[in-house]
């Protein structure tokens, strides 16, 4: 009919979603395509090499150069399999070459010889040199030099240590006139030349009272830390007696002492073992000559002490360990005493009026390996050094079997303690002025470990 309507055509709810599916399909499939695209365009071979030129421009390169050629039409080579795992075997190479280079060549002898000696030689190395940098000490002023104070009585006999540290801190570097600069306070008290003008421990005891109780009256840094960030020096039993008496000096100050014996009062963590040398030596110093050292054991001294008793009674007589009990006469042949030392494989070493022995400084100065034969030693420098590698450590009741422990140490291992033991010999010697790594430094940088105190 031409008067009939003709009905709109509609979509039926299925295909209006079929459709709408196919256009986001399409929608992702573009977005697909143009991050693909993008991403290759980004991080082309191109655009990588000139990424990396510009943040390598200052970079050492390890890897062997490749001469590029501007011209594009020139051939470019190819690397088979074989020649790139020769390429990766060189570059390896080539890395620890540089690395080796990198690694030894400030300090490589130094390096050598710190492996055997020391319980974690890259710390020691590392605060050793911040402590040279850094460290900063303070003399109080107060006292006369001509009666107990800021000067040593001498540098020789079995005092020297003492006497070399009062001398030594003054030619260093390490002094300060400006007290809130210091990490530390000395206090310069002798009381080896109260020893020496014939005072009494009594009277010791009181003028140490009274120099310190002066300190803090006049002072504020005493009572900031309470006398933690506080040390002073004395050698053998009498700074010892002359200070114990005076329970808060001994408390809380750093004690720096030949006589560091746990069993009386002694703090590892916070007192220092300072050695005794008797300097100067009479011979030049041993090392190096095994073939010289024959004699098994050597010991000569007084029985003034109970495990020395001991060793006098057991071993005096023996033929393989030399063993005297008194020091041998000057009759006997010029510095005989000493001159045993170069000719033994171990030198015995027991504690005498205190736990410490000049022995040992001897020992390591002849090259004769110690034998530590004292109970309650906290010995010198021992959170640094590992005295187990260049001395033989007992206890005192081992001084029954003393031969027979010597005899089964093995050939070779004497001759590592023997090499160890030279390496170890320049911290047990003083000098004036003082150098790097010497007794005195050694003793520093103890105090330098020990400076960290809470100031109130």
């Amino acid at each position: 009919m031409a008067g009939k309507l003709t009905q709109p055509t509609t979509i039926s709810p299925s295909s209006s979603c079929s459709l709408q599916k196919s256009i986001l399909t399409l929608a992702s499939l573009a977005l697909i395509s143009f991050f693909f695209i993008s991403f290759n365009s980004i991080y082309s071979p191109t655009n990588l090499r000139s990424l990396h030129s510009s943040q390598d421009a200052d970079r050492p390169s390890i890897l062997p150069k490749v001469n590029s050629d501007s011209d594009s039409n020139s051939p470019k080579e190819v690397i088979s399999n074989s020649d790139s795992d020769d390429l990766v075997s060189s570059n390896r190479e080539n890395l620890e070459s540089i690395t080796e280079k990198q690694d030894l060549e400030p300090v490589s002898r130094e390096t050598l010889e710190f492996t055997d000696i020391y319980h974690v030689p890259e710390v020691f190395k590392l605060n050793y040199a911040a402590m040279e940098k850094d460290f900063k000490v303070f003399i109080y002023p107060d006292g006369d030099p001509n009666t107990f104070y800021q000067t040593p009585r001498k540098i020789t006999g079995k005092y020297a240590s003492e006497g070399y540290f009062f001398k030594n801190i003054r030619e260093s570097h390490f002094l300060t006139d400006d007290p809130d600069q210091a990490h530390l306070f000395f206090i310069p008290i002798s009381c080896h030349k109260m020893r020496g003008k014939g005072t009494s421990y009594d009277n010791m005891t009181i003028i140490v009272d009274e120099y310190v109780q002066l300190l803090r009256s006049k002072y504020p840094y005493w009572n900031r830390t309470l006398g933690a960030d506080h040390f002073f020096v004395a050698c053998q039993d009498v700074g010892v007696r002359a200070t114990e008496r005076v329970p808060y000096l001994v408390k809380n100050s750093i004690r720096v002492v030949c006589s560091p014996s746990y069993n009386v009062g002694f703090i590892p963590h916070k007192d220092v073992a300072l050695p005794q040398i008797l300097q100067p030596f009479p011979l030049p110093e041993g090392g190096n000559d095994l073939e010289n050292r024959t004699m098994l054991g050597y010991w000569a001294g007084s029985r003034n002490s109970k495990i020395r008793v001991i060793l006098a009674k057991v071993w005096e007589n023996d033929t393989e360990l030399v063993v005297k009990s008194s020091r041998i006469n000057r009759a006997s042949g010029h510095l005989l005493y000493q001159k045993n030392y170069y000719k033994t494989k171990f030198c015995i070493c027991p504690g005498g009026s205190q736990v410490n022995s000049a022995r040992i400084g001897d020992s390591i100065h002849y090259g004769c390996v110690p034998v530590i034969l004292s109970d309650y030693y906290d010995l010198p420098f021992n959170d640094i050094l590992n005295w187990r590698k260049f001395s033989v450590i007992l206890k005192e009741s081992d001084v029954y079997q003393l031969k027979y422990i010597l005899k089964e140490i093995p050939d070779e291992e004497f001759v590592a303690l023997h090499t160890n033991l030279v390496k170890v010999q320049k911290h047990f010697h003083w000098n004036t002025p003082p150098i790097k790594y010497d007794a005195f430094h050694m003793v520093m940088y103890e105090l330098w470990l020990r400076r960290h105190v809470i100031k109130y």
